[in-house]
């Protein structure tokens, strides 16, 4: 079901691990990029109209508005089943504690006598945020855009999920009764690419937004990254996937309950186990065959992305050699099952999340470990977070100087400015003092 790559004794590359070499899922990202353009281009010039006409083309929907109705999503929440209520509730708890706590403060630096620099953390104006929807209904994806915005201060907000057939057309009443817990009224039945062009370009229902944040097919990803620049982005999120560095003292019906839940996503979700022990790979892959044959989802998500080329197990000589296959592979979700698992957690450089021992399972981190879910993916780890507080903020550095503090200045800025050939920017100190160059000291 589920590859080996042996990467042990001479296998193993000594000048580092070249990522090719790893499984990974094939993600075109370009070619669907001349698929989105004309989507993209119909929604900025007929709005709301090419949003309802998508609607019916992908979703299979007839719908006369995008916005959804606010008694709508207050009769969501008025129906939600108590249970999941409570555990909506318990997750959007946990993820202001954590996000809470990233909120930055105004900082100023006294350069010289009467010279500052302010760096100020302001939030975004407005943002769009994108909620996945079709195989899955992901309300947790609400709670890990929304909360993090809130607390970095954005002051206007929509969220966008695709229209449901099941639903008259609305968006699925889990992730309307999740907007309603958290106080977003402007919610829009809108998926994949049009939604994001909605959210740069505006609609007459949609005003624009700064930045659009979430999730989303390979659709999503392009539509991100040609409307990038009309628009801010959090990430092009590609597939989802966990890598999982394990030796011996880990428990296989742990490791392969981790791998399958990923694999549950999408068949292109990637699962891979990285250890040095052989003993706990064969068990891992007993493990599969009797946990794989007892679940939901099997043929449509869980055996294609299990046996897919962006899966496996991969082999080598020790907790070290481990290390380095998990950086190079830089994952989304990094679980570390191994003996003293936090010490080696500390030494991975490159994980969208590291999920530490036997009881932090990725699950934990996608609902309730107060954490965001929305991570890097394809390798992007490597130079880029997760969702955070910090997504919707931006600093902006104030600068403040009187006269003396240019004047004890003024020689080096002109220098420098001579000395790329700029004179106009030297020229611009001068004008300052009647056209002379204070002496810098």
């Amino acid at each position: 079901m589920i590859s080996r790559i042996d990467l042990r004794g001479d296998a193993f590359p000594q000048d580092g691990i070249d990522r090719d070499l790893l499984p990974r899922a094939e993600l075109d990202v370009e070619a669907a990029l001349e698929k989105v353009r004309p989507i993209c281009d119909d929604v900025h010039h007929r709005g709301t109209a090419a949003l309802i006409e998508y609607a019916e083309r992908f979703d299979g929907v007839t719908i006369d508005r995008v916005r959804v109705p606010t008694e709508a999503i207050e009769r969501a929440l008025e129906e939600l089943d108590p249970a999941v209520r409570a555990a909506l509730e318990e997750s959007i708890r946990r993820a202001r504690l954590v996000h809470r706590a990233q909120r930055r403060t105004d900082h100023t630096v006294t350069v010289v006598p009467g010279g500052t620099v302010t760096e100020r953390w302001v939030p975004v104006r407005r943002v769009g945020l994108y909620v996945p929807g079709g195989r899955s209904v992901y309300p947790s994806s609400v709670v890990m855009n929304v909360v993090p915005a809130q607390e970095a201060g954005v002051g206007s907000m929509a969220v966008s999920s695709p229209p449901q057939a099941d639903f008259g057309g609305l968006p699925h009443p889990t992730i309307l009764a999740a907007c309603a817990l958290l106080g977003v009224d402007e919610v829009y039945a809108a998926g994949g690419a049009q939604a994001i062009a909605m959210f740069a370009y505006g609609t007459d229902e949609c005003r624009p937004a700064d930045l659009v944040t979430g999730p989303g097919n390979i659709w999503v990803a392009a539509a991100k990254r040609l409307l990038k620049g009309r628009i801010g982005i959090d990430a092009e999120a590609g597939p989802t996937e966990i890598a999982i560095l394990a030796d011996d003292t880990a428990d296989p019906a742990h490791v392969a309950a981790d791998l399958i839940s990923q694999a549950e996503h999408d068949p292109l979700a990637a699962s891979v186990l990285v250890t040095d022990s052989e003993e706990l790979a064969a068990a891992v892959e007993k493990e599969l065959a009797v946990q794989v044959a007892a679940t939901r989802h099997v043929e449509d998500r869980i055996v294609p992305a299990l046996s897919g080329r962006q899966s496996g197990i991969v082999l080598v000589d020790g907790v070290d050699e481990g290390l380095a296959v998990v950086d190079a592979y830089a994952a989304e979700h990094l679980e570390i099952q191994t003996a003293d698992a936090s010490a080696v957690a500390a030494r991975v450089r490159n994980a969208g999340a590291i999920f530490v021992g036997p009881y932090s399972p990725v699950s934990l981190g996608d609902y309730a470990a107060g954490s965001n879910h929305v991570l890097p993916t394809g390798g992007c780890a490597c130079h880029s977070s997760g969702l955070s507080v910090q997504s919707f903020l931006r600093g902006i550095h104030v600068v403040d100087y009187s006269r003396e503090a240019l004047a004890e200045v003024a020689g080096h800025v002109v220098t420098l400015a001579e000395a790329e050939d700029l004179p106009a920017h030297g020229a611009a100190v001068k004008a300052r003092f009647d056209g002379k160059v204070p002496q810098s000291k």
